[in-house]
């Protein structure tokens, strides 16, 4: 990549599902506009290329998490890492994608330059070295967690703990769990996958939680996709059909999570005691202090953690560690549990941009003081937007609708010579972190996000048929968007859309 262009139109950080979606979505939409990819790693897949421990698999139905311009057409509903990983690069390579990623180059910081109205990009690479690159556009699709090391509690005793001591997110490739006994420590999705994955050489293993969490089985392959896969309908219509019906199912699932709480509890606990042996303390095990979706539901595809249980190749235990033994965990409750790998999957560490620093004329950005706008842009930030996927539903979804978005906007401002667009005029009250989840990964971080507000375009919805509407139908100009052209011309100006004689077809000129 070194002969490749050190200005462009947009630079996107991050090849990862994101990454690579948003510039399939460049080149669809914005085909004259030049780009290039910063990505931190040395392979496309971000995420799917970073978790490697076993089982490791998607949490939400492919047809979802796929990519609506590359139709998931196989009846999977719940797929690996590996798979989704040679998906991702599938789709970079059949596009070219692949051939112009900068690998390699971890972004550290972005400074706006009103008077060029250019961000210059410094990317580190290897050890010492470094780069700068300008651009018009910067769109962040890095998510929203450290790669370089999850969250690690400390834990009492591990210094005396005579065995192997693993955190998920840099599993060891040599590991040997076979015939031994594990103690998997948390209730999230990565518990949850682990534990079925490992109980099938394990002489046992333990899912040893704090407190328990909503656990929801999912078939492994779509019924629907099986009935109308290889029928007569084409198989692009067919996906786009068990795509459809899946995105209804999760809208209307979340919907009446936060609408009938207490029903939506009854159903998930009755479905998790109808799969476990008779006995089983379901109340202490499986029914959460907190409401369906005040944190993420946590599947099991063919309902395979049950399964480990039921067959007793693993057990769950809520109980505090008080310490790590030579031989096992003490629990607070007294009791001892032997183990010979300890796996501490307690979580992620948030990092927004990847750790990067933004400025703009000199002077850094708070995040945790910016509002995002739609989403999608940030508040005092020129030029500037970042994919944030949904959490109740597909990530992909909300990616899908944010490139979009992005793309229209480009379009819109090149149809009315605007050069910069900024938004403007954030509200102050009334404001939450922009993830609306009440996970400790999130709590822990709550001060680093950016935030959301609760009416207008600064409201997040976190519904698919909402954001549809706005992102991919709805009007670009508003009066909360400041456009301006390049340096040197007119005052910068603010589009109100409320003003008479601004109709829709003129504020969505060029956009659609």
């Amino acid at each position: 990549m070194g002969s490749a262009p050190a200005d462009v139109d947009v630079i996107v950080v991050g090849a990862g599902l994101s990454g690579v979606g948003a510039v399939a979505h460049l080149q669809d939409r914005c085909p004259d506009l030049t780009w290039t990819v910063l990505e931190a790693r040395a392979a496309i897949g971000g995420t799917w290329d970073l978790f490697r421990y076993p089982g490791v698999r998607s949490d939400s139905d492919m047809f979802t998490l796929g990519y609506a311009f590359r139709p998931w057409t196989t009846t999977t509903a719940i797929a690996d890492g590996a798979t989704i990983r040679d998906y991702i690069s599938d789709t970079a390579r059949e596009r070219g994608i692949d051939r112009a990623v900068r690998f390699g180059h971890r972004v550290v910081s972005a400074a706006w330059s009103s008077a060029t109205a250019r961000w210059t990009v410094t990317a580190v690479t290897g050890e010492t070295g470094s780069v700068e690159l300008t651009c018009r556009f910067l769109l962040f699709c890095s998510g929203y967690y450290r790669y370089e090391r999850g969250h690690e509690p400390a834990l009492p005793g591990a210094e005396r703990f005579a065995g192997e001591l693993v955190h998920p997110q840099h599993w060891p490739a040599d590991l040997q769990w076979a015939g031994r006994r594990v103690v998997v420590v948390g209730s999230g999705a990565t518990a949850v996958t682990l534990v079925p994955a490992l109980a099938g050489d394990a002489a046992h293993v333990t899912m040893l939680q704090r407190s328990p969490s909503y656990v929801l089985s999912v078939p492994r392959r779509d019924p629907l996709a099986r009935t109308l896969f290889g029928g007569r309908l084409p198989l692009r219509w067919a996906a786009a059909l068990v795509r459809a019906r899946n995105i209804a199912l999760v809208t209307a699932l979340y919907r009446l999570s936060r609408r009938r709480p207490a029903w939506m509890r009854r159903k998930l606990i009755d479905a998790a005691r109808a799969q476990l042996p008779a006995g089983f303390a379901v109340d202490t095990h499986f029914a959460p202090a907190y409401e369906p979706w005040d944190q993420r539901l946590c599947v099991v595809p063919g309902g395979d953690l049950f399964r480990a249980v039921r067959e007793g190749r693993a057990s769950v235990v809520t109980d505090r560690i008080a310490t790590l033994t030579e031989h096992g965990v003490a629990l607070a409750s007294g009791t001892e549990l032997p183990a010979d790998v300890v796996v501490t999957a307690t979580g992620l560490s948030l990092q927004m941009l990847g750790g990067a620093t933004l400025t703009v004329d000199g002077r850094e950005v708070d995040l945790g003081r910016s509002v995002a706008y739609q989403g999608v842009l940030l508040s005092g930030v020129p030029n500037f937007a970042l994919t944030f996927g949904y959490t109740n539903a597909s990530w992909t979804l909300k990616a899908d609708l944010a490139a979009t978005y992005v793309c229209r906007l480009l379009r819109y401002m090149r149809a009315h010579g605007h050069a910069v667009v900024t938004p403007v005029d954030p509200p102050t009250d009334g404001l939450a972190p922009l993830i609306a989840l009440r996970s400790g990964y999130v709590q822990r971080a709550a001060d680093r996000l950016p935030r959301r507000g609760s009416t207008g375009p600064w409201r997040l919805a976190n519904s698919y048929p909402h954001d549809l509407r706005v992102l991919r139908w709805g009007r670009i100009a508003g009066r909360h968007l400041r456009f301006s052209p390049a340096p040197g011309g007119p005052e910068s100006q603010v589009h109100d859309v409320s003003r008479p004689g601004r109709g829709r077809q003129d504020d969505t000129q060029g956009a659609a």
